[in-house]
């Protein structure tokens, strides 16, 4: 059996990942008048025009990408809701979410392991950190991390470099843990190493390099990197 390294830093999506959206999905679909069958469209355009404003040399909140995007598929639905209630449905439904039953347990085990465990998140500085307090996962992280400081959103490269230029380490010491396969992809593209949580509608992205872990939770994820030397 091949003996693995361990990676001096792990790195960790937030939102689906660690939290649980499912309430933050009903506070979507109950704005688009119970149309829960386009929550993943409202999901994909918010990541794209994450990925636009980015390409575009420029930044927003996440949350308000969210909103802006809920605006747009609402509009293509014949639903009408303003800037405001966009916005409020957003970043109020980001709030108080809860984290995924396998999360502490897993956490707990790779800190007792001695892991270095840091937050990456798309989403504001300000808004993981009310996240973090409500779902009692501050005490577990070194590190929350948030794109906000390097103006763009994941996948980008620039996003991984500059937390492992944060975090004072070499590319290969970093692994991401993610739910997201576009984020794993951007992770190991840009030389990090990643292990993929198979959270229920998540996929890898075939294109990208092999994953060294895939897993249906934490707690399985957990279990093979405290066996790392």
């Amino acid at each position: 059996m091949e003996i693995k390294t361990r990676p001096k830093v792990l790195f960790f999506d937030v939102n689906e990942t660690l939290l649980d959206l499912t309430e933050m999905k009903k506070h979507v679909g109950k704005a688009l008048n119970g149309n829960e069958d386009l929550l993943p469209l409202w999901f994909t355009t918010m990541l794209q025009y994450s990925l636009v404003v980015s390409a575009s040399g420029r930044h927003e909140s996440f949350g308000y990408i969210g909103a802006a995007a809920l605006q747009m598929v609402a509009k293509n639905n014949n639903i009408a809701i303003s800037e405001i209630e966009a916005r409020k449905v957003i970043l109020s439904g980001l709030q108080g979410l809860p984290a995924h039953p396998d999360v502490k347990e897993a956490l707990a085990h790779l800190k007792q392991a001695g892991y270095k465990l840091v937050a990456l998140t798309n989403s504001s500085k300000d808004s993981v950190t009310k996240q973090f307090k409500s779902a009692g996962l501050n005490d577990y992280f070194e590190e929350k991390l948030s794109v906000d400081s390097v103006g763009k959103f994941k996948p980008f490269t620039d996003v991984y470099s500059w937390a492992t230029n944060k975090m004072g380490v070499n590319l290969e010491d970093c692994m991401l843990i993610a739910a997201h396969g576009w984020d794993v992809a951007g992770a190991l593209w840009a030389g990090w190493r990643a292990a993929f949580v198979s959270r229920p509608g998540q996929q890898i992205f075939p294109l990208a390099p092999k994953t060294e872990i895939e897993e249906s939770d934490l707690i399985k994820i957990a279990n093979i990197l405290v066996t790392y030397k």
